[in-house]
Order: C-alpha cells, then sequence, then structure tokens
C-alpha cells in the first residue's frame, strides 16, 4: 500500500501552528494525561504533538501486564497522526505525575526523529517548569538507515 500524502495546509494553518504556545501544548498533554492506562508503573504519560497543519494530536501511554507491548504517549500521538496522513511535525509536549520529569525517552525519540529531528520537544521539570530542546540535540547519533549499506 502506498503512503498517502497529507492534504496540503488549509490556509491560516501556520497560524494555527504558531499560536499554539509551548504552555498551550503542554495543557493538551496535561489534559489527555487523565486518560493513560499505566496500572502497573503508576506513571501516567500524556502528550500532544503540534504538525505544521496546525492539528494536534494527543496521546497518553498504554502499559500491558507484557511490559514489551506497552505503547509510551509520544508513540501513540505519532501514530495518530501517520493515519490521519500527517508527516510534519513541529512539536510535542510531553508531561507525567506532578513533580517528575518526563522527556521523551530513547525510544520515542528514535520514532520522532523518523519524521522530524528538528522539532521542539517540551517537559517539565521536577519543579513544574517547561523545559525545551530541539529533538536533535537530546538524540545526537540517531539511527539513519541508509539503503544501500553504511
Amino acid at each position: 500500500m502506498t503512503p498517502r500524502a497529507a492534504a496540503p495546509a488549509a490556509p491560516g494553518a501556520r497560524a494555527r501552528a504558531a499560536a499554539m504556545t509551548p504552555a498551550r501544548l503542554m495543557e493538551e498533554a496535561r489534559r489527555v494525561r487523565r486518560m493513560a492506562h499505566a496500572p502497573y508503573s503508576r506513571f501516567p504519560v500524556g502528550a500532544a504533538l503540534l504538525t505544521r497543519s496546525g492539528r494536534v494530536f494527543l496521546g497518553c501511554n498504554v502499559e500491558n501486564a507484557s511490559y514489551g507491548l506497552t505503547t509510551c504517549a509520544e508513540r501513540s500521538a505519532v501514530f495518530a497522526a501517520v493515519a490521519a496522513g500527517e508527516r510534519e511535525f513541529v512539536a510535542i509536549a510531553v508531561t507525567a505525575r506532578e513533580g517528575h520529569g518526563a522527556p521523551p525517552c530513547g525510544s520515542c525519540r528514535q520514532v520522532l526523529q523518523e519524521f522530524a529531528p528538528g522539532m521542539w520537544v517540551y517537559w517539565r521539570d521536577q519543579r513544574g517548569r517547561i523545559q525545551k530542546s530541539r529533538l536533535k540535540a537530546l538524540l545526537p547519533k540517531a539511527f539513519v538507515f541508509r539503503k544501500g549499506g553504511a
């Protein structure tokens, strides 16, 4: 099956994307965190992914008794965006329990890097302050598949 390209951005999409401040994006992540299924770790996480077209996709962690089948909030948001035809990401906000910092894990960083190595990543530190970094700074030596070998 051939991947479907995202529809061209609607007029005003860039303005909508620019209007989504880190604080507003973090609030969306906080809101969806309440939907997390985290009975084993008791560490609910929410993520809000902003696309270039101005859409926000939400994700929460979904744990499983077989830990390897657990999905992180960031990857849930990415998978929802891709399923909707979005491939251009601008920023992601990630939040966990109050008082716990939660930048994306290594697996989520690698998945995000597949689409937008220059995107902004926002998370809260242990005091609740919003931190930010470019993804490429959080994952400086990302794996990149090269056809035909190394």
